[in-house]
């Protein structure tokens, strides 16, 4: 008779998590840092707050970003003029639009990574999405599974409300899900629509504005898996280990809340000295253990938060200037898309990697 052990023991794979595909997407609407002041304070109707409209113009100045995508065009916010408004009860108007959006663009870059991936649909096994737009039921992963015609019998997990530091967050569960269950196949989606959190300025509550200056909508795929075949599949990047750490005296630095008026942020607390106060005791509790205490030895996928937090990290670990260099290519090009932005950088680095091999 075999035992519970030997049974647990073959459901698990022999060797680690590895990503296998990554597909990112935008919306294609797309709006340029340089003329954004001007567009932003024409569709709230806030052109009159010309003394505000220079903050936000040096605001977006320092982003260092060159271009954003964004679901919401003119028209559609010429159409919902409660969402341009500071706080005006507009979640309905937010959530029509995230509902069906955040599914959709998750779709595009799913697709994409299934398409570089190689193996049928049929393989999937598991299902980890991920958002900070539009709580609905059913959840984003059912709609996203119907849209992408997945099997009824793939294995969904849901994550809202993660913010920003969920492009990692979901690597735990992905990896956990690689390897202890044999032959796995995990397809992890963050999708992100800023529809939930644009509103128009507000003088005295300037937060709402970096916010404005920073946030994009994209979204990133990968697929992950242990014991890749080595015959049609390829490993980009093995997962090792996947921790999460909460920083002291973090708690209220970023608040968020969902209200009749859409997804609020408030920025309480100076998030880069937080990040680089902390980050070097992080990563020596981490990596002590495997041998590894030089920074500059490490591949960098930061999440690009602002330009000031990556500044503050480079700064603090003394690393080269080309180890965030991906970190700030995306920022520039794509700004702060949330949680998917870590998948775009990775994207990006092993685009890079991939040149310097040639």
């Amino acid at each position: 008779m075999v035992s519970v052990e030997e049974i647990c023991h073959a459901q698990r794979a022999q060797g680690p998590g590895n990503t296998l595909a990554i597909g990112i997407a935008n919306p294609a609407n797309c709006v340029y840092q340089a003329d954004y002041p001007d567009y932003y304070f024409k569709v709230t109707k806030s052109e009159h707050m010309t003394d505000l409209k220079e903050k936000f113009r040096r605001m977006c100045e320092k982003s260092q970003i060159r271009k954003r995508h964004m679901h919401l065009s003119e028209e559609i916010l010429n159409e919902n003029p409660s969402i341009c408004e500071y706080m005006a009860p507009s979640l309905n108007a937010r959530q029509d639009i995230v509902v069906i959006e955040v599914p959709r663009l998750g779709k595009e870059a799913a697709l994409n990574a299934i398409k570089e991936w190689g193996q049928p649909k049929s393989k999937i096994t598991h299902l980890v999405v991920c958002t900070t737009s539009g709580v609905d039921m059913p959840v984003a992963d059912y709609q996203l599974c119907k849209l992408l015609c997945l099997s009824p019998s793939v294995n969904g997990f849901m994550m809202y409300q993660q913010g920003c530091f969920a492009g990692g967050t979901v690597l735990c569960p992905a990896k956990d899900l690689a390897d202890n269950n044999k032959g796995s196949r995990i397809l992890v989606v963050c999708s992100e629509i800023t529809a939930v959190t644009f509103r128009g300025p507000d003088d005295i509550h300037l937060d709402s504005l970096v916010g404005q200056a920073l946030f994009a909508d994209g979204a990133g795929a990968m697929i992950i898996g242990a014991d890749p075949e080595t015959s049609n599949e390829c490993s980009l990047f093995q997962v090792v280990s996947a921790t999460q750490n909460i920083l002291p005296d973090s708690h209220g630095a970023i608040d968020g809340h969902l209200r009749e008026a859409g997804l609020t942020f408030h920025l309480l607390k100076d998030v880069p000295g937080l990040i680089s106060t902390n980050i070097e005791e992080i990563l020596t509790e981490v990596f002590t253990p495997i041998g590894i205490n030089d920074w500059n030895s490490l591949f960098w996928i930061a999440h690009p938060g602002g330009p000031a937090i990556l500044d503050q990290v480079e700064l603090k670990l003394d690393l080269k200037e080309e180890k965030l260099r991906a970190s700030r290519h995306v920022l520039i090009e794509y700004g702060n898309m949330s949680s998917a932005c870590v998948l775009f950088i990775l994207d990006e680095m092993r685009k890079n990697s991939i040149v310097q091999e040639n």
